[in-house]
Protein backbone atom coordinates (compact mmCIF):
# COMPACT_ATOMS: atom_id res chain seq x y z
CA UNK A 1 0.00 0.00 0.00
CA UNK A 2 1.58 3.39 -1.00
CA UNK A 3 0.65 6.77 -0.14
CA UNK A 4 1.25 10.46 -1.55
CA UNK A 5 2.86 12.42 0.63
CA UNK A 6 3.16 16.64 -0.03
CA UNK A 7 4.39 17.06 -3.53
CA UNK A 8 3.79 14.32 -4.98
CA UNK A 9 6.04 11.90 -3.02
CA UNK A 10 4.81 8.49 -2.71
CA UNK A 11 5.94 6.17 -0.33
CA UNK A 12 5.83 2.25 -0.44
CA UNK A 13 7.70 -0.10 1.74
CA UNK A 14 8.71 -3.74 -0.40
CA UNK A 15 10.33 -6.10 0.76
CA UNK A 16 12.11 -6.27 -2.44
CA UNK A 17 15.58 -4.24 -1.65
CA UNK A 18 16.19 -3.45 -5.80
CA UNK A 19 12.81 -1.45 -5.51
CA UNK A 20 13.03 2.10 -4.82
CA UNK A 21 10.44 2.82 -1.69
CA UNK A 22 10.20 6.43 -2.23
CA UNK A 23 9.22 7.27 -5.93
CA UNK A 24 6.35 10.32 -7.83
CA UNK A 25 3.16 9.05 -9.22
CA UNK A 26 2.95 8.92 -13.48
CA UNK A 27 1.51 12.08 -13.24
CA UNK A 28 4.28 13.84 -11.77
CA UNK A 29 7.18 15.44 -14.20
CA UNK A 30 7.30 15.70 -17.76
CA UNK A 31 5.97 13.64 -21.15
CA UNK A 32 6.58 13.85 -24.47
CA UNK A 33 4.95 16.48 -26.54
CA UNK A 34 5.15 15.05 -30.07
CA UNK A 35 7.04 12.85 -32.10
CA UNK A 36 11.02 11.94 -31.34
CA UNK A 37 13.10 13.25 -34.36
CA UNK A 38 16.23 11.33 -35.16
CA UNK A 39 19.40 12.66 -35.11
CA UNK A 40 23.01 11.41 -36.67
CA UNK A 41 24.16 10.55 -33.27
CA UNK A 42 20.58 9.35 -31.49
CA UNK A 43 17.25 11.78 -30.80
CA UNK A 44 15.45 14.63 -29.97
CA UNK A 45 12.51 15.06 -28.39
CA UNK A 46 10.23 18.09 -26.79
CA UNK A 47 9.02 17.29 -23.18
CA UNK A 48 6.30 19.04 -21.78
CA UNK A 49 5.79 19.68 -17.89
CA UNK A 50 2.89 18.05 -16.14
CA UNK A 51 0.47 20.26 -14.17
CA UNK A 52 1.96 18.85 -10.69
CA UNK A 53 3.43 19.99 -7.81
CA UNK A 54 6.57 21.38 -8.17
CA UNK A 55 9.90 20.78 -5.84
CA UNK A 56 11.71 23.12 -6.74
CA UNK A 57 9.79 26.10 -8.44
CA UNK A 58 10.04 28.21 -11.40
CA UNK A 59 10.49 24.99 -13.67
CA UNK A 60 10.58 25.18 -17.55
CA UNK A 61 7.34 24.50 -18.96
CA UNK A 62 8.68 22.84 -22.43
CA UNK A 63 12.34 21.04 -22.48
CA UNK A 64 14.23 19.50 -24.88
CA UNK A 65 15.75 16.14 -24.15
CA UNK A 66 18.69 15.55 -26.91
CA UNK A 67 20.17 11.91 -26.34
CA UNK A 68 23.16 10.34 -28.22
CA UNK A 69 24.44 6.59 -28.15
CA UNK A 70 27.84 7.75 -28.45
CA UNK A 71 29.31 4.73 -27.43
CA UNK A 72 28.21 0.93 -26.49
CA UNK A 73 28.86 1.82 -23.08
CA UNK A 74 28.36 5.36 -23.09
CA UNK A 75 25.21 6.76 -23.65
CA UNK A 76 24.78 10.77 -23.04
CA UNK A 77 21.31 12.64 -22.24
CA UNK A 78 21.30 16.72 -22.24
CA UNK A 79 18.20 18.69 -21.38
CA UNK A 80 17.47 22.37 -22.15
CA UNK A 81 15.27 24.90 -22.62
CA UNK A 82 14.91 25.91 -25.87
CA UNK A 83 13.42 29.23 -25.85
CA UNK A 84 16.97 30.59 -23.84
CA UNK A 85 20.58 29.95 -24.16
CA UNK A 86 22.77 29.27 -20.73
CA UNK A 87 26.12 29.30 -20.18
CA UNK A 88 27.64 25.86 -20.06
CA UNK A 89 30.90 25.58 -18.02
CA UNK A 90 33.15 24.34 -20.60
CA UNK A 91 35.93 21.72 -19.63
CA UNK A 92 38.86 20.30 -21.30
CA UNK A 93 37.99 16.54 -21.38
CA UNK A 94 34.39 17.43 -22.75
CA UNK A 95 33.68 18.07 -26.32
CA UNK A 96 30.89 18.26 -28.69
CA UNK A 97 30.12 14.72 -30.10
CA UNK A 98 31.01 14.71 -33.89
CA UNK A 99 30.23 11.13 -34.37
CA UNK A 100 27.38 8.66 -35.43
CA UNK A 101 25.27 6.60 -33.15
CA UNK A 102 26.78 3.52 -32.24
CA UNK A 103 25.53 0.38 -32.61
CA UNK A 104 25.60 -3.09 -30.68
CA UNK A 105 24.69 -1.08 -27.56
CA UNK A 106 25.11 -2.78 -24.00
CA UNK A 107 22.31 -0.69 -22.97
CA UNK A 108 18.88 -0.03 -23.67
CA UNK A 109 17.55 3.59 -23.80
Amino acid sequence: QSTCKLRGCCWSPESDTSVPWCFFSSNHGYKVDGSTRSTQAGFETTLKRLPSPSLFGNDINTVLLTGEYQTQNRFRFKITDPKTQRFEVPHEHVRTFTGSAASNLNYKV
